[in-house]
């Protein structure tokens, strides 16, 4: 069965708004007889005549009439609609949908994310934090953050950190009744917050002893599953807590918190922003690569 294209409606449109198939034919850039089989293929396909042809004149039909009324303005909304897509290509613009864990999403936000914004107005970042692993392109996202171990290996991966480095931390205040852990193995004697994994297991606690991993099975008085909660309840005294760096950085600059077994920290690979391989990638994707493959090779411009 025959389906009319656009170049077929526009043509009909293009005779009507001209009244005659030559000069439609040169505003179109094809001969009248393409022009004229084009229109007799789709009233053929319609049953219908959409124009009155004469050897000295070309007028709509009634039906031509109703047919062009109905067809020119939905014509030009997809008109527009293609042209604001290739807006898109052309001008960083729309929404640009990330997923990343949380400590990831801190230590991207300011000097990639907002400067992103900035840089670019128009475009809407739609971020989503979660501690488990997504498929980005089966759950719709643009781009994901994780530690580099973590990307998918058909994903294409650009860091976006210095490697990660974890920590145990207390407060001043729980280190006044006890003494500093010197060892991993000091931990079973210390009040711990543990840690809820994503896929609902207890995390076990990760240090570097003599070139290998050795990991730990605290214990504590509270099991949480977000690093903020975290953070509170070891700037509470409550316990020791173990985070990625970034994620209390601040509060070690500061003296809230005070590092221990740091001849022991476990260091991750950086993070890095990946997506996959894309045809056509849209201007504001682009742009974003580009900002974030800039903040790699300037760290010091960018942090």
């Amino acid at each position: 069965m025959y389906r009319a294209g656009l170049s077929d409606l526009g043509a009909v449109l293009a005779v009507a708004r001209r009244a005659s198939f030559r000069r439609a034919a040169l505003d179109l850039g094809v001969s009248t007889t393409a022009l004229s089989n084009a229109v007799a293929k789709l009233e053929a396909s319609l049953g219908v005549r959409l124009f009155n042809r004469t050897t000295r004149s070309v007028s709509l039909t009634d039906a031509g009439r109703t047919f062009v009324q109905q067809v020119g303005p939905a014509l030009q909304d997809i008109h527009g609609a293609m042209d604001l897509v290739r807006g898109q290509q052309a001008t960083p613009s729309g929404v640009l949908r990330i997923n990343a864990f949380a400590t990831a999403a801190r230590e991207v936000l300011s000097p990639l994310i907002l400067e992103y914004l900035r840089r670019y107005p128009d475009v809407h970042v739609d971020l989503v934090t979660e501690g488990r692993l997504v498929d980005v392109v089966a759950e719709g996202f643009d781009l994901g953050v994780r530690v580099a171990d973590l990307v998918p290996s058909d994903m294409i991966a650009v860091p976006v950190s210095p490697a990660l480095r974890y920590v145990v931390v207390g407060a001043p205040s729980y280190f006044d009744t006890r003494p500093a852990p010197q060892v991993p193995s000091d931990l079973l004697h210390h009040a711990c917050i543990r840690i809820r994994l994503p896929n609902g297991a207890l995390f076990r606690w990760p240090f570097e002893l003599r070139g290998e991993t050795v990991h730990v099975d605290v214990t504590g008085p509270i099991t949480l599953d977000e690093a903020g909660l975290s953070r509170t309840a070891v700037l509470e005294g409550l316990g020791l807590g173990f985070f990625m760096e970034p994620d209390v950085r601040s509060e070690i600059a500061a003296g809230r918190l005070i590092p221990v077994l740091e001849s022991f920290a476990l260091q991750r690979p950086a993070l890095c922003l990946y997506y996959p391989g894309r045809k056509n990638p849209s201007a504001a994707f682009k742009a974003f690569v580009a900002l974030a493959r800039r903040m790699t090779e300037q760290p010091n411009e960018q942090r």
